[in-house]
């Protein structure tokens, strides 16, 4: 209004508090993997939680070892980095059962022993987009103040191949007593999330968000417009879609009938990590549904959408920011 300003500071306090988030994201995503290590996330997450009172816990290996976290140490056996399990919690809304927004960090995926080809191989340190987008959601949901409570989760390592990598036929045991023979080891985000996933219940929370860049497929099926959007819950499939409308952050439902199941039956195990190229998007998130227990649950696989190769309409070639918006629009939305 003319004379005076006040009226529009609120909003502009909103909007720098979701810009800072989306900054975050993209600033991490865009470093390269030598400098993105699982543990400079980690070291991340301490400082927003430092900045805004979130209570932090960081696992490594010995620690997931104690748990029992066999699928996500098997993506991390190949390489001498520290594996990182990083737990923010954000507790603002009373005794709420609180939202869990979860993220594949990924910090660079060779491919590990099912390598991939070099050629555009150095994009693969875009993997761990997922885990910026939940610590870019935590900064802004933290800024905004929501009378909410929120726990962000990331499960980080990078993929390489050596001696000591899993292998094509290995079977390995997850927190949750499954056994999943692992078909290809370039399905490995999948087996870091299966973990995360079951870490999660703990936590009691009343919906369980994922993000990650998980399949090749989904770009494929959608390209780089929209993000595919699974999950057991229809009316929370629903919720998600409205908030990525809200954040201009669109998705698109795939279905998560229990016909494709088959595609990922082992012979030898509970389950097998790949289920090959039909329905690969949908597989790879039936097999995230296995370690699903006791919440509802939606995964959003941003492989097209969290980052693009060539300039897009209104930012330069790079990591997007997606899902931050979605998360943080979804968190609103929650909130008292």
């Amino acid at each position: 209004p003319a004379g005076g300003g006040a009226p529009a500071e609120p909003g502009i306090t909103r909007a720098i508090a979701i810009a800072e988030g989306l900054a975050l994201a993209r600033r991490l995503a865009m470093l390269p993997g030598n400098v993105c290590t699982p543990d400079y996330l980690a070291d991340t997450a301490r400082d927003i939680g430092n900045r805004h009172g979130l209570r932090i816990t960081v696992l490594g290996r010995a620690e997931m070892e104690r748990e029992g976290m066999g699928s996500f140490l098997s993506a991390a056996q190949g390489t001498p980095q520290e594996p990182r399990l990083i737990t923010l919690e954000y507790r603002q809304g009373g005794d709420a059962a609180p939202v869990a927004l979860v993220g594949k960090g990924l910090c660079f995926d060779s491919g590990g022993i099912s390598i991939k080809p070099a050629q555009g191989m150095e994009h693969m340190k875009f993997d761990m987009c997922g885990a910026a987008g939940v610590l870019g959601a935590m900064e802004a949901i933290a800024r905004l103040g929501l009378a909410v409570n929120v726990v962000g989760l990331v499960g980080s390592t990078t993929n390489m191949p050596s001696g000591t990598a899993v292998k094509p036929g290995d079977v390995v045991r997850a927190s949750n007593g499954k056994y999943i023979e692992i078909i290809n080891t370039d399905a490995e985000g999948r087996l870091v999330l299966a973990d995360v996933l079951s870490y999660a219940k703990r936590f009691s929370p009343a919906a369980v968000l994922d993000a990650a860049t998980l399949t090749g497929a989904c770009v494929i099926a959608l390209g780089h417009s929209a993000t595919g959007v699974m999950g057991t819950d229809d009316a929370l499939v629903q919720e998600v879609l409205e908030a990525g409308k809200r954040a201009s952050e669109p998705g698109w439902p795939l279905p998560l009938w229990d016909d494709f199941a088959p595609l990922i039956k082992s012979d030898i195990a509970d389950i097998k990590n790949s289920g090959g190229r039909p329905a690969g998007t949908i597989t790879a998130a039936l097999f995230l549904k296995e370690f699903v227990d006791g919440f509802p649950w939606v995964h959003l696989d941003i492989a097209g959408t969290a980052y693009s190769e060539s300039d897009l309409t209104v930012i330069p070639a790079g990591p997007t920011g997606v899902p931050v918006g979605t998360f943080v629009e979804f968190v609103r939305s929650r909130a008292r």
